[in-house]
């Protein structure tokens, strides 16, 4: 009788600092809103976990009070929290770890630029809170994300005695940007409450330092990052940010999986954000968004004369200095030229004296606007993504799916996602440059605009950027098999 019993679907808990659409500074919470729900479409049981942070308490989202009540150790003390749980997708619980001390905050790290100076507590709070709620939730793999959560592993790792009833739960830890590490100094770690002899090079000390998410990577059962290249990259010097060689020494249990991005909620078909839908059967809504775009940065209406876009934070990382270096040369052609960004003021700074220099070439608006951001998007004739490094990156992927191609540096998940045009063959859906060289940036941009003058060329490329399958679908394949295969290898032993 039991045979005939349907086996029980695999049940992963995912515990990150950002979900959207409930708390997010960047593209991990767009990630943690969007694969779950890919993966229970695949009949996995998911359940995520996150901070109740102020963007959530005050916001109109809808809660039941679960009862929970957690204890949770921190230094030498015991700190407390209860739990509420939403709903995203058809089924899947997303629970709110609320602890008003350390969450009920403006921002999510920081105030004004600068880090919370408790960030270390909070996220030893956090992680450890994780691991209380999964003694309810009884999960085969807990997943988690960034520094932020990379703890939780390690404690279930080395602390067992703790938590019983996870003995049988694996882990999974996903690297969404390693230039974010979590490190802290070493006077912090009584907060931790882990044995001294963790505290070397082996396991958490990082030049004297703690380091969060060197922690997970050690611990963890697989080691996952945001895409193929990215794995690769970040086992060398130039991109390993002090971690090449232990992400070498992880290598057989280190995987690339690349980002992708939920139709539903990208879609220029339905997109009511935009000023007009349009799709690959009909491409004038493409226009009246240009149109729109032109009208709101107050540049001339001028259908012929390309919209070069820029959507991204304005740190180094981004290739702002690049972006800084072409724009005088590039701002004397027939373009116009719009840019949606915040972050370090060197280059706000420069970048908003665009219009006044360069009027009705160059409009620019300092900040985040998420409808914005969709109409740069679906109105940009091409957009620009020049990243020093890019561990994936999503905008290249919207452009994809609003039929804006991209000029992107080839790295990381930019080098797996846009692939070069060639006019001969018609094949291709961006422009790429190897070299972090302002000329090769150039050389880039030009041929993205002599496409553009080429109607034939543009409109093929469009088309390939808009049939491109940049979905959830085959990457949730990918995890439902690392997650299978996982479960099926005998368990690591404990440290």
């Amino acid at each position: 009788m039991a045979e005939n019993q349907p086996q029980a679907p695999i049940h992963i808990v995912m515990a990150s600092s950002e979900i959207s659409p409930f708390g997010q500074t960047g593209g991990l919470g767009d990630v943690l809103g969007s694969l779950p729900v890919a993966l229970e479409q695949l009949g996995l049981k998911i359940s995520l976990i996150m901070p109740a942070y102020r963007t959530v308490l005050k916001r109109k989202f809808e809660f039941e009070d679960t009862g929970i009540s957690l204890s949770v150790p921190v230094s030498n003390r015991t700190e407390h929290g209860t739990v509420l749980k939403g709903i995203i997708g058809k089924s899947i619980p997303v629970y709110f770890i609320r602890a008003d001390k350390y969450f009920d905050r403006e921002e999510l790290y920081s105030h004004d630029g600068i880090d919370f100076p408790d960030n270390a507590e909070r996220f030893t709070f956090f992680s450890r809170a994780v691991l209380e709620l999964c003694k309810h939730l009884s999960p085969d793999i807990l997943h988690a994300n960034d520094w932020e959560t990379a703890l939780s592993i390690t404690f279930l790792k080395t602390q067992r005695g703790l938590y019983p009833e996870l003995h049988h739960t694996r882990t999974v830890l996903t690297i969404h940007n390693l230039g974010y590490q979590g490190i802290f100094w070493k006077p912090d770690w009584h907060i931790l409450n882990l044995e001294w002899r963790f505290f070397t090079s082996e396991y958490l000390e990082f030049y004297g330092k703690i380091n969060f998410l060197k922690a997970g990577i050690v611990f963890a059962d697989r080691v996952t990052t945001v895409s193929p290249s990215y794995a690769q990259e970040i086992q060398t010097q130039e991109f390993g940010f002090g971690l090449d060689g232990v992400l070498r020494a992880r290598a057989k249990s280190l995987t690339g999986i690349l980002n992708r991005i939920d139709y539903h909620e990208w879609n220029p078909a339905i997109d009511n954000k935009i000023k007009q839908t349009y799709s690959t059967d009909d491409l004038t809504g493409k226009a009246r968004c240009k149109s729109e775009l032109q009208k709101f940065f107050h540049l001339p209406s001028s259908p012929e004369t390309p919209i070069i876009g820029w959507v991204s934070r304005l740190v180094s990382q981004k290739g702002c200095d690049l972006l800084q270096q072409v724009l005088p040369e590039l701002l004397t052609k027939n373009i116009q030229f719009v840019l949606l960004g915040d972050g370090d003021t060197q280059y706000s700074d420069i970048f908003k004296q665009l219009p006044s220099a360069y009027p009705n070439k160059a409009g620019v608006h300092i900040g985040y606007d998420d409808a914005l951001m969709r109409n740069i998007v679906a109105g940009s004739d091409f957009l620009l993504l020049p990243s020093r490094y890019e561990p994936c990156g999503l905008t290249q992927l919207y452009g994809l799916r609003y039929g804006t191609p991209s000029v992107v540096r080839a790295t990381g998940g930019l080098k797996d996602s846009i692939h070069e045009f060639h006019p001969e063959s018609g094949t291709g859906t961006g422009f790429l440059f190897e070299k972090y060289e302002a000329k090769e940036f150039e050389a880039a941009i030009s041929r993205a605009l002599s496409c553009y003058e080429q109607k034939n060329n543009w409109n093929s490329i469009i088309r390939n950027a808009m049939k491109t399958d940049v979905s959830w679908k085959k990457s949730a394949h990918v995890y439902k098999e690392l997650y299978t295969n996982l479960l099926s290898q005998p368990a690591e032993p404990t440290n």
